[in-house]
């Protein structure tokens, strides 16, 4: 019976507070009085083991098994972990910093569950991904046979198609224009090159003849008044340059950028157009099949698919029809400004009226570069 006492005392946990004082918590009436029944008991057998026992047991502390005891002024001097495994229970820690009692029973088996509740979470978003991939791959297959399908169907003449003349009419007009506005850009922009070689070599020349009127007395007066013809040709080509150099950007901006624009949504709307009577017999074959239940259902989804595809082409027809619409009023007012500005511009240059040249490059807001100004500054060249 002592020895059960003692086994009882000794598993028991006793908790510290922050001083270090083991007798003001209510946790240790139960040692207190098994200390008092085991003094009991060692007067009538006269024994003084259990006293020692019972001592040894105080100053030592408890032996908690299956503990994790950090040691710091408690039963030792130095700091270390003791492991105990021969009694099951709940495991504690001992912080010898902050003295406090830290459960760790289950820190493992949580880890381990929220490990796998991550790792099945990742799985399942994958695979979302995946499926969903492979159902736009799947709709982008089908939508890609039907509207092949019809393509070839309309080519070999066994397939009908939605024409609308009018809107086919303006752009066919369109797609000849921008080529002949091309057309237009190509010749201005080789006329600026070759313009700009000749102008380099009037200034060229301007200033070999003003070198020679210094090293030639007899030929001074003739080569200085060619040299300052030279000169004013030189500047009356640059101002002309910059009149034709705002000429073609204007052009190219029309060509490349209004119209290209307007035929991009063309295109969208020739695809539109492609798909909507791709759905549209594939909706008149079914038509024209059984009207079981399953053949219903298959009517039903192709009667759905062909009523997006009717909206999606109708609202691009509706697009392009406005946009023809702008780019025409567009074309006409940027072509009105830019044709009198290369008329008047070249007119005054080979009349050689350098006032109305220069009065035609402010009438149209044009600013000249200064010379030098093409090359980078310091700052853009570091």
């Amino acid at each position: 019976m002592t020895d059960s006492i003692m086994s009882k005392a000794a598993t028991m946990e006793i908790p510290i507070n922050s001083n270090g004082d083991t007798g003001t918590l209510p946790e240790d009436d139960s040692l207190e009085q098994a200390a008092k029944l085991q003094w009991s008991l060692d007067e009538k057998v006269g024994s003084s083991r259990g006293t020692r026992d019972l001592q040894q047991v105080m100053v030592s502390g408890p032996n908690l098994n299956e503990t994790s005891i950090v040691s710091g002024g408690y039963g030792g001097t130095a700091e270390g972990i003791i492991p105990t495994s021969s009694i099951k229970g709940p495991a504690v820690r001992y912080n010898a910093e902050f003295n406090k009692r830290i459960p760790v029973t289950g820190l493992g088996s949580n880890m381990h569950h929220s490990g796998s509740s991550s790792s099945m979470t990742a799985e399942e978003a994958s695979r979302g991904v995946a499926v969903e991939k492979l159902e736009t791959m799947k709709k982008w297959g089908l939508n890609t046979y039907k509207c092949t399908k019809q393509m070839i169907s309309e080519r070999f003449g066994r397939g009908s198609r939605t024409v609308d003349l009018e809107l086919e009419a303006q752009i066919e007009v369109l797609r000849d224009t921008k080529k002949k506005y091309e057309n237009v850009l190509r010749l201005a922009r080789a006329l600026t090159n070759h313009f700009y070689n000749m102008v380099q070599t009037q200034h060229a020349l301007g200033d070999t003849f003003a070198d020679l009127s210094q090293k030639s007395p007899e030929l001074r007066d003739e080569f200085g008044y060619n040299a300052e013809t030279q000169k004013l040709l030189c500047k009356n080509g640059e101002t002309l340059l910059g009149a034709v150099n705002f000429f073609v950007s204007s052009i190219n901006t029309l060509v490349n950028k209004t119209m290209e624009d307007t035929l991009m949504t063309i295109k969208m709307y020739e695809n539109a157009r492609l798909e909507f009577d791709a759905y549209r017999s594939d909706l008149e074959e079914l038509s024209l099949g059984p009207k079981d239940a399953v053949a219903m259902a298959r009517i039903d989804a192709a009667q759905q698919l062909y009523q997006v595809q009717k909206d999606k082409y109708e609202h691009l027809r509706s697009d392009v029809i406005i946009k023809l619409k702008f780019l025409e009023e567009n074309k006409v007012k940027v072509m009105h400004k830019q044709l009198l500005l290369f008329h008047n511009a070249i007119s005054a240059y080979f009349a050689g009226n350098q006032q109305q040249l220069e009065q035609t490059l402010k009438q149209f807001n044009i600013k000249l570069r200064p010379p030098g100004a093409d090359k980078p500054s310091w700052l853009e060249e570091q």
